[in-house]
């Protein structure tokens, strides 16, 4: 017995027996029938295939193809009628037809669940069974399909066939009574959506029924004419009405959802969703529907939704504060699906950084808004140093929240390209903001405290980890001009004070910004490291000069020198504007006997090497170690000590080796033989006189001000706990500017920008010989915009500026205003 269509090879038939004239085609139809009836109703054991087989054969090569032909199509068409209809009804049970109306008529879903069932499985046998009869059939007329069918185009036996059950059995009334009544195969398609609904509602149905039922579906066209995907019966018929009854089953899934959002339950459900519907394609109905059902759950629960599921309360700006990566993960998925430009989520993202940055902006400028000038009262002092403690805080905050959205960006958003890019913007943004202008100076002080005891104790790792960070943030500093000027004061200081822990470190901050922004930005800072080597060599050849003049007196003052270099070093900047009233006096005090030997002495020996060169020395910026003996009373031994002290400091205590015992100076005695300007006077003798545990000096009276009628005198009742003492500066060390330092800074950061403005301006117009005003603006911001950002109304004055130094002339007869460069 044949197995299915195509398995078993038929052998032609043996040459000799009987002709084709003597074939009575009558009879041999009467047989073939009989047969096709007993493979119908499963009685076709007693069959011999090879007979049958011959019978057609001989059929076909007595030209009666035709007629074969159609008393099959005949027999097939009264057998779907009268056999397989009527039993197929007969077995449908009557309240199928009630439940499957538009009202359901009150079914409950074990009730429709069940009818659905039986439906499934009659339908699915029918199918299978005419399938394999006529696979069968279509083996015994094989030969028929291969001449007859060929030759006359017509299509084989077995797909009309087919093409008959569509129409006998799909496309008849499912009710024998009501003849234009729903038809069969929109009984199907009802009782399938049916099942879904309550699959999707949590139920158990029988996928592989519907599975079944489907494969029959894709096998018949709904025009036997035209057999592409699209006139598929599942594709023409079932999917359609699937699709859209699945858009309104969701659409109004979302509604629902949305009327108590939670956001992150709804990302769940979607999710969920989507997954089900790829899962149900893959075991109930075709994997070709998967991409349109997906489409269809993304239309009504995301790209509608989308909007409002982001701003809800329970939204981005809620998970994102609360870390919940796992439902910023689904929302970014979700917002993927429905748009590659991420742009709700992005939107979201990037609103709630400004938010955050915005807050510690707000945050830093309360703090200081409490006046931070440099003076010699406590409270401002205190002022001050709170408003470098927030500065640095500040820094910290930006590091952790740029961390944080680092880890979000990972861990939730995949590393999205479109969103690191808007989340550096949004960074961007908010540190350059119009109304915190001093990132710069901030980044700048975290670097430097950093520098001084921030790696202290670190691993190579940790030290990366630390210049990565300080680097991370200068990336989004948009006056990378003022960066410089900062940075170039605090490592000045650290350089000439011996403030830093590590040279090597602070070569490879600096190799660091090479990298970023380019050798023009760090020239003057590898320049700075030069003279500090030099000036070691010099230390060291001086030291020698000495030795061969054979002077051997111990009590020798020992010089190390710093040679700077003027235009390297920000020597301006190194004190508060209120110092700058005399920088002549400054640079002229007076300096003891013996100090002042030593120096004439230098003086001459760098002379020598380096002729036509001028020494200014900058007694502001130089510390000196000196021995100190006080006297004991009352049979107590006496006390000797090492103070490290600045160069000021030293000037005023030697004053008192001069002074009798028990005799006092008055602060405008001081100032008047040392010659030091008054703030760095007031400042030192806070430092030797006010400051607990290193009052070298007695004030009288005492108190925190110094005035110009105070008396100080030598403590020779100075105790002091360990042998070396160090005796810092009061406000030395670094901090946020005040309000007039910081104007000062910036007219001079202005200045320089005019210089470089006027440079870009003159390169330009040199390579371009003429150009319209608004191409020339253009072109000079594109130019500068990596070192700052340049003022339009800066770039105008220096225009007009170069044309009347006849560099550049207006040309008069241009429609547009243009300017002319003049060799």
């Amino acid at each position: 017995m044949l197995s299915g269509r195509g398995r078993t090879k038929i052998r032609a038939p043996r040459r000799g027996g009987t002709s084709a004239e003597e074939v009575d085609f009558n009879t041999t139809w009467i047989e073939l029938q009989q047969s096709f009836t007993a493979i119908h109703t499963k009685d076709a054991s007693g069959l011999s295939y090879e007979q049958l087989y011959r019978h057609a054969y001989r059929i076909v090569l007595r030209k009666k193809g035709d007629v074969l032909y159609k008393n099959v199509q005949d027999f097939e068409q009264k057998h779907l009628s009268t056999v397989v209809r009527p039993h197929f009804q007969s077995v449908l049970p009557p309240p199928l037809l009630v439940h499957l109306s538009p009202s359901m008529g009150g079914s409950t879903v074990s009730e429709r669940r069940e009818l659905g069932k039986h439906f499934l499985a009659q339908l699915r046998t029918i199918w299978e069974d005419h399938r394999l009869s006529m696979g069968m059939i279509a083996d015994v007329l094989m030969y028929m399909d291969r001449v007859y069918c060929a030759d006359q185009k017509r299509a084989s036996i077995y797909d009309t066939s087919m093409s008959q059950f569509r129409n006998c059995i799909l496309f008849s009334s499912a009710d024998p009574v009501d003849k234009d009544g729903i038809n069969v195969i929109g009984v199907l398609t009802k009782v399938i959506l049916d099942q879904i609904q309550m699959e999707r509602n949590g139920d158990i149905i029988e996928n592989h029924l519907i599975k079944g039922c489907v494969y029959m579906l894709e096998a018949l066209y709904i025009d036997s004419g035209l057999e592409v995907d699209e006139n598929k019966l599942y594709n023409a018929q079932f999917e359609e009405e699937f699709l859209e009854a699945s858009r309104k089953f969701y659409l109004a899934e979302g509604q629902q959802m949305l009327q108590a959002p939670d956001a992150g339950s709804y990302a769940a459900n979607t999710m969920k969703r989507i997954r089900q519907e790829t899962d149900r394609c893959r075991s109930t109905l075709l994997e070709s529907t998967t991409p349109k059902i997906v489409k269809v759950v993304e239309d009504s629960l995301i790209r509608d939704q989308l909007k409002d599921l982001i701003e809800a309360e329970t939204g981005v700006r809620y998970m994102i504060d609360n870390e919940r990566l796992d439902l910023l993960h689904m929302i970014y998925d979700l917002n993927k699906r429905v748009d590659e430009n991420k742009t709700e989520l992005t939107k979201a993202v990037t609103g709630r950084i400004l938010e955050l940055g915005a807050d510690l902006n707000k945050g830093v400028m309360a703090v200081s808004a409490v006046s931070s000038d440099t003076t010699a009262d406590g409270g401002k002092v205190s002022a001050a140093g709170q408003q470098t403690l927030a500065a640095l805080k500040w820094v910290e905050e930006v590091l952790q929240l740029k961390d944080r959205f680092d880890n979000i960006l990972g861990l939730s958003f995949e590393g999205d390209l479109k969103l690191q890019t808007a989340q550096n913007r949004s960074f961007h943004e908010f540190i350059n903001s119009q109304l915190f202008s001093r990132s710069a100076e901030y980044i700048s002080l975290f670097i430097d405290e950093n520098m001084k005891k921030g790696i202290k104790g670190k691993s190579e790792n940790e030290i990366d980890t630390v210049l990565e960070k300080a680097i991370t943030l200068l990336r989004y500093v948009q006056d990378k001009d003022l960066f410089e000027r900062y940075y170039k004061k605090h490592l000045c200081k650290r350089l000439l004070m011996n403030k830093s822990l590590s040279n090597d470190v602070e070569k490879q901050m600096i190799s660091r910004m090479k990298i970023e922004l380019g050798n023009n930005f760090t020239l003057k800072l590898e320049a700075m490291f030069r003279d500090m080597t030099i000036s070691g060599e010099l230390t060291t050849g001086y030291k020698e000069h000495v030795a061969r003049l054979g002077d051997a007196d111990p009590r020798r003052v020992e010089l190390a020198i710093n040679v700077l270099t003027s235009m390297t070093w920000p020597l301006e900047s190194m004190s508060s504007n209120n110092d700058r009233e005399d920088q002549t006096k400054k640079m002229q005090c007076n300096y003891p006997g013996a100090i002042e030997r030593i120096k004439l002495g230098f003086e001459k020996y760098y002379s020598e090497k380096h002729s036509g060169r001028k020494l200014t020395w900058q007694a502001n910026l130089g510390t000196a170690d000196i021995r100190a003996t006080f006297p004991g009373k009352d049979g107590t031994k006496e006390r000797k000590h090492e103070l490290n002290v600045s160069t000021y400091a030293m000037i005023i205590l030697m004053l008192f080796n001069d002074v009798p015992a028990r005799h006092s100076l008055s602060f405008e005695e001081i100032q008047a033989r040392t010659n030091i300007p008054k703030n760095e006077l007031v400042r030192n003798l806070q430092s030797l006189a006010i400051a607990p545990k290193t009052r070298i000096l007695i004030k009288e009276p005492m108190s925190k001000d110094i005035r110009a009628s105070d008396q100080f005198l030598f403590n020779e009742g100075f105790q002091g706990k360990f042998h070396k003492i160090k005796i810092g500066v009061v406000m030395a060390a670094n901090r946020v500017e005040g309000e007039a330092e910081r104007r000062d800074t910036q007219k001079r950061n202005d200045d320089s920008r005019g210089f470089c403005i006027e440079a870009a301006l003159v390169r330009i117009m040199k390579q371009r010989k003429e150009l319209t005003h608004a191409h020339l603006f253009t072109e000079t911001i594109s130019l500068l915009n990596s070192q700052f950002r340049p003022d339009l109304a800066m770039i105008k004055k220096k225009v007009e500026s170069l044309i009347e130094r006849e560099y550049l002339e207006r040309i008069e007869d241009e429609n547009t205003p243009s300017y002319r460069y003049l060799a």
